[in-house]
């Protein structure tokens, strides 16, 4: 009977596996080209080698960014339509109720995303996804924090991962590489506060880190 059930559960994944479709039906074609390629030099940081896993990440990528323009999209026409035909409190609930239509679709399939590429990639492998989605700001920023205060407690510095990695979990659902950088930024304001708090002097610290740099050959 577990030979079975084992069976079938292997020939469920086959069959997910297969069904990756790009979503393309109504979609300028240069649009779709570009994306493609966006997506395609993100799995070519993978280091996978199977070609069909290749195209399938790719596929599931590239989907991922037409849900989200498609969420946005309808966002801005009911805000668009709101504002052309309502006033006053009609106006700002039909406004209120658009964004919340919004996140409720970015929250569905937020974790559908991540379910889908882990039919192909292993934890290392989504998370080099969700960075290069995000400008790897998580491990640029993390290092720079790291190498500016050299002092920093190895909580402190777990704390600072912690944040980053949660701030891209909202920015790679973001709608422009804007706001991408806006979500790090409130962080990044977290961070500063926190270890202000911890009694670390930011401004000494930059200016020393700006010195460390210069003498190693280094720009800023």
């Amino acid at each position: 009977m577990r030979k079975v059930i084992l069976s079938l559960v292997m020939l469920f994944v086959a069959f997910a596996v297969q069904a990756v479709e790009l979503d393309k039906e109504e979609r300028d074609t240069a649009y779709v080209s570009s994306i493609v390629k966006r997506s395609k030099k993100i799995v070519d940081k993978l280091n996978i080698t199977d070609k069909a896993s290749i195209e399938s990440v790719t596929t599931i990528i590239a989907n991922r960014y037409f849900k989200l323009n498609d969420i946005y999209t309808a966002r801005d026409n009911k805000v668009k339509e709101a504002k052309n035909s309502l006033t006053g409190q009609a106006k700002e609930s039909a406004i209120k109720s658009a964004e919340d239509e919004k996140d409720s679709k970015l929250y569905r399939s937020h974790f559908a995303f991540t379910a889908d590429l882990s039919l192909y990639l292993d934890g290392k492998q989504i998370d080099d996804v969700k960075d290069g989605m995000t400008y790897n700001v998580v491990d640029v920023t993390y290092k720079a924090t790291v190498d500016m205060i050299p002092s920093l407690k190895n909580e402190e510095k777990a704390q600072i991962k912690v944040w980053l990695i949660e701030a891209r979990e909202l920015a790679i659902d973001a709608e422009s590489s804007n706001k991408k950088h806006e979500v790090f930024g409130k962080y990044k304001g977290r961070i500063n506060n926190y270890l202000s708090k911890r009694g670390y002097d930011l401004v000494k610290e930059r200016e020393a880190w700006y010195e460390r740099i210069k003498a190693r050959g280094g720009s800023i």
